[in-house]
Order: structure tokens, then C-alpha cells, then sequence
């Protein structure tokens, strides 16, 4: 009775089978439970070493995604200065170049010749990057494809490349006729207004989408051209400067929604072989124009030694620059940033007209600058706009929802807790 009725009697009977076990065998169940917490202490060294060489593989992880993060900004942030610098700096060099030597179609043609080494460039880039190397004759014809399945033929070279280079030429010849007559950031800034041309051409030629924003983006442009003719009252050298600068945008954006009715896209592969067959156009075919112009004395120069080569070195190899960052960077990046290194052209040109030039811009001239840099931006935004800004604002609104669901989650928890602490018991009703 007592041992029945005494709680720790009941224990020892509860213990006393495990007691027997240990003493007749202690070897036995000792050894087993020595094994069971050996095992159940590697088991949880296991667990750990596995939790933490997995919170060690998602840092690595971490660490490896921010680095390539930060190299492609890197990277983006490089090619839109080099777009922007190369065109900065070939506009400039022009403007130098005409203190000493005024004959823009010269420099043209020179400057388009030097369009030949693209795709020598483009093929030492290959044998640098690629470890499957093709000769260059294979490679040239596997970029040939541009002109057609079979590649490049006298009747597609005459056919093909003979518009673009018309227009090639007149775009670079006008641009350099435009600076002749204006500062380098009103012919930077006009000759943005090619987008807002492409896309009336595209809507118009190629049926394009219709996009409210684009339309408003060239009424500004438009209107800053407007503006600009009438900073000096539609009269003398402006109005002509700008007539060639609005000329130079046209022919720009001819030749590029004629490349993409015809041609279609390309890879960098294409593109330098497009632009070298028409380096070797202009080599062959157009010479012709610059020597008439020289014996009809319209650019004439009396000294062979008077022409200054080095700058006209420094224009070429600028716009060579331009032209392969351009390429390059559409294949690499995004195209956008190639447009934003564009426009960025002109605050770089308005800076060194500034401190350079000490040039005073005038109220309107600035005001027409930066309507037409607006109307360039508005260009660069996608097709599907309006319905990423919708689905961004009804993320945001069902973010804030949540927010204050769990705000109001949260003030409940901390009013039952109050009452529990003060002694009250809330009840819920039926």
C-alpha cells in the first residue's frame, strides 16, 4: 500500500527493468546508448556543417551576382561615355580643322574611306575572343549574307550600296555644312531630331505602331527646331545652318529605315561588312566628286603641304571610333544606351563651347536645346510603355495593401497582448 500510494516508489518501479538491464548488461545497453548520442551528435554536426556550407555557398553566390552586377554597369556606363566622347570629339575636331582647312566634302570622303578597316578590325577582334578561329575568307562570306543568300555580287554591290552611301555621304557632308554655320551644341542637338524622323518614316513606310508618346516627342522636336531657326530672327547663317542640320537628320533617318526595309537586322559580323563595302564604294565611286571640286576651285587649296593631315587623321579616327562603338555596342548592350550616348553629346558639346569657345547661349537657343534633348528621350521609351507603367502602379497599390494588412495585423496582436497583460480576456462572439 505504501509503495502503490507513494509517488516516488512508482518511479523507482518505472526505472528499475532499465536498472536490471544496466547492471546485467553493461556493455549492452551502454554501448547502445553511447552509439544513439554519438549518432545523434553527428547527425546535428552533419546538419550544421550542411547549414553552414550552405549559408557559405549563397554568400559566394551573393558576392559573384553583385560583382557581374557591378561590372555591367561598369561596362554600360564605359560604352555610353565612349559613344558620347568620340562624337563630342569628332564635332570639335571639325570645328578646328576649319580655321586651317575648309573643304567639308574633303573630309567626308576622307573620313568615309577610313570605313574599310571596320571589318579588319571586326576580324582581329574574332581571332581574339574566339577560340574556334575561321579564316577570313569564311568569315567574310558568312557576313556576305546581308546582301542575300548568295552573298556579295557586282549587281547586289551596285544595287545595295549605292543608295546608302548617297546617303551616308550627304548625312556626314551636310552635318559638316551645318557646322560651318552654327556652335557644335545647336548641330549636336538638331541632329538628335533623326529619331523623332525614323519613327514618322517607320509609321508611314513600315507601318509601325502608333504610339501617342512618340507623336508628342516630334511635335517637340519640331518645335525646338522652330525655336532654334528663330534665335536670330529666320535670317543670315542661322536659318541655313539649321536647314542643313534638319537636312543631315533626314538623310540619317532615310538610311536607316531603308536599312531595315531591305536589310532587315544584323549581327556585329554584318554590320561590319555593310560598312566596310561602304568605305570601298565611297573609295571607288565617289573620288571622282572631291578632285571636280578641286579643279572647279570650290574647295581649293593652293599648297599640298597646307592641307593639315593630323586633324583630318584625328576627324577620321574619331568617327571610325563612333561608328565601331556603335556597332559594337548595339550587339554588346542595349541599344538605348547607344541613343543616350548620343544625346549626351550635346551637353558635352555645350560644355566645352563654354569653357573653350566662351560661348553665351541665348534664352531661346537653350530652351530649343532642351525641348529637342526631351523629345529625344521620350523616343527611347518601349512600345509597351503605358502597360509596364499600369502593371508598376497596381504593384505598388497591392504593396501598400499588404503593408496595411500587416500594420493592422500587427495592432491587433499588440492589443490582445496588452489586454492579456492587464487581465482582461477578450470573447469572441458568435
Amino acid at each position: 500500500m505504501t509503495r502503490q500510494l507513494s509517488p516516488l516508489t512508482v518511479a523507482e518501479d518505472s526505472a528499475a527493468p532499465i536498472l536490471e538491464l544496466q547492471n546485467r548488461s553493461p556493455s549492452g545497453i551502454c554501448r547502445h546508448s553511447r552509439v544513439e548520442r554519438q549518432s545523434r551528435s553527428g547527425e546535428e554536426g552533419t546538419q550544421t556543417h550542411t547549414e553552414n556550407s550552405s549559408q557559405e555557398a549563397e554568400g559566394q553566390t551573393r558576392c559573384q551576382s553583385c560583382t557581374s552586377t557591378f561590372l555591367k554597369l561598369i561596362w554600360r556606363f564605359l560604352i555610353i561615355l565612349s559613344v558620347s566622347s568620340s562624337w563630342v570629339g569628332t564635332t570639335q575636331f571639325v570645328k578646328i580643322t576649319y580655321e586651317t582647312f575648309d573643304c567639308p566634302f574633303f573630309m567626308t570622303w576622307f573620313s568615309t574611306n577610313w570605313n574599310i578597316m571596320v571589318f579588319p578590325i571586326y576580324y582581329s577582334g574574332h581571332l581574339a575572343t574566339t577560340q574556334e578561329k575561321q579564316s577570313p575568307i569564311k568569315k567574310f562570306r558568312e557576313s556576305s549574307r546581308i546582301f542575300g543568300e548568295d552573298g556579295l555580287t557586282l549587281k547586289l554591290f551596285l544595287k545595295r550600296t549605292a543608295p546608302f552611301s548617297i546617303l551616308w555621304t550627304l548625312t556626314n557632308y551636310l552635318y559638316l555644312l551645318a557646322l560651318k554655320k552654327l556652335t557644335a551644341t545647336d548641330v549636336s542637338a538638331l541632329f538628335c531630331c533623326n529619331k523623332a524622323f525614323v519613327f514618322l518614316l517607320s509609321w508611314i513606310v513600315l507601318k509601325d505602331r502608333f504610339m501617342g508618346a512618340r507623336i508628342v516627342a516630334a511635335i517637340m522636336a519640331i518645335t525646338g527646331i522652330v525655336m532654334m531657326a528663330y534665335a536670330d530672327g529666320f535670317q543670315g547663317d542661322s536659318i541655313i545652318g539649321v536647314a542643313y542640320a534638319v537636312g543631315s537628320a533626314s538623310t540619317s533617318a532615310l538610311y536607316k529605315v531603308l536599312f531595315k526595309m531591305f536589310l532587315g537586322s544584323a549581327n556585329f559580323g554584318e554590320a561590319a561588312h555593310f560598312v566596310s563595302t561602304l568605305g570601298f564604294f565611297n573609295l571607288i565611286f565617289i573620288s571622282v566628286t572631291p578632285i571636280i571640286l578641286y579643279f572647279t576651285k570650290v574647295e581649293y587649296w593652293s599648297p599640298f603641304s597646307a592641307v593639315p593631315w593630323g586633324y583630318l587623321c584625328g576627324v577620321a579616327g574619331l568617327w571610325l571610333a563612333f561608328n565601331i562603338l556603335v556597332n559594337v555596342g548595339v550587339v554588346l548592350t542595349y541599344p538605348i544606351l547607344i541613343s543616350i550616348g548620343t544625346v549626351l553629346s550635346v551637353p558635352g558639346n555645350a560644355a566645352v563651347d563654354l569653357l573653350k569657345h566662351k560661348m553665351i547661349f541665348s534664352v531661346v537657343r537653350l530652351g530649343a536645346t532642351i525641348i529637342i534633348c526631351i523629345g529625344f528621350l521620350l523616343m527611347l521609351l518601349p512600345e509597351e510603355w503605358d502597360e509596364i507603367t499600369l502593371r508598376f502602379i497596381n504593384s505598388l497599390k497591392e504593396k501598400k495593401s499588404e503593408d496595411h494588412a500587416d500594420d493592422i495585423t500587427d495592432s491587433s496582436v499588440h492589443t490582445r497582448s496588452r489586454s492579456r497583460a492587464n487581465g482582461t480576456v477578450s470573447i469572441p462572439l458568435a
